[in-house]
């Protein structure tokens, strides 16, 4: 989503005159703001979340108003990966990335298109995970449980052409603590464009996860 600006300016030729300030989100009501949307070329919808944010999660800043936030990791030798959590009143689900890039190509994926840098370690895909059950604990996703519910590898990069590390990043995720973070296997899902050969071995793993297509 595009960000909406929450203050819309006065066009040049008032702005000398006026001693108003230009117009706010605030200064409008639900059909005053649907209106405002609507004319930025946004759902009607958008006025409600914008109102959500603003009122009740007291965001002032358009662009920290999402749902879905977005963390950017830079790893040791300047590779970025990118993880995202999903919070709901009844769970947390972290999507987490298993490679840097990926060498798949798919034609709709931006990061298939940038190409694959290199795999991830085992640790690097933990600690996606691990800062997120982290911020859970210290209560510091408003609206969620404290405790992270699941675990998705659909982020960037083709997970089973990262085998080995994905597979042991699930073990210890899954392991009881204090080994592991003592999720349960059925609460990871490992999404795949379809590797044949790594999806028969995963079969053989005797591992209870959800195997994504």
């Amino acid at each position: 989503m595009t960000a909406l600006p929450l203050i819309q300016a006065a066009p040049a030729q008032y702005r000398r005159r006026s001693a108003l300030p230009p117009r706010h989100l605030a200064d409008l009501d639900l059909a005053g703001r649907r209106a405002a949307v609507a004319a930025l070329g946004e759902q009607p919808y958008r006025a409600g979340q914008l109102s959500t944010h603003y009122f009740d999660r007291l965001v002032r800043d358009p662009a920290a108003m999402t749902d879905i936030p977005a963390t950017l990791w830079r790893l040791h030798d300047g590779a970025l990966v990118e993880s995202v959590l999903m919070g709901y009143p009844d769970r947390v689900t972290v999507c987490v990335s298993s490679q840097a890039g990926c060498g798949m190509a798919c034609p709709f994926c931006a990061t298939g298109q940038a190409g694959l840098t290199r795999n991830l370690s085992t640790a690097e895909i933990i600690d996606q995970v691990v800062w997120f059950a982290g911020a859970a604990a210290r209560d510091e996703l408003p609206g969620c449980p404290p405790r992270l519910s699941r675990v998705v590898f659909m982020g960037m990069g083709e997970p089973l052409a990262n085998y080995a590390r994905v597979i042991e990043a699930v073990r210890r995720l899954t392991d009881p603590a204090p080994e592991g973070l003592g999720l349960s296997q059925r609460h990871i899902t490992v999404s795949t464009v379809g590797l044949l050969p790594a999806m028969r071995r995963l079969t053989e793993e005797r591992l209870s996860v959800t195997l994504a297509l």
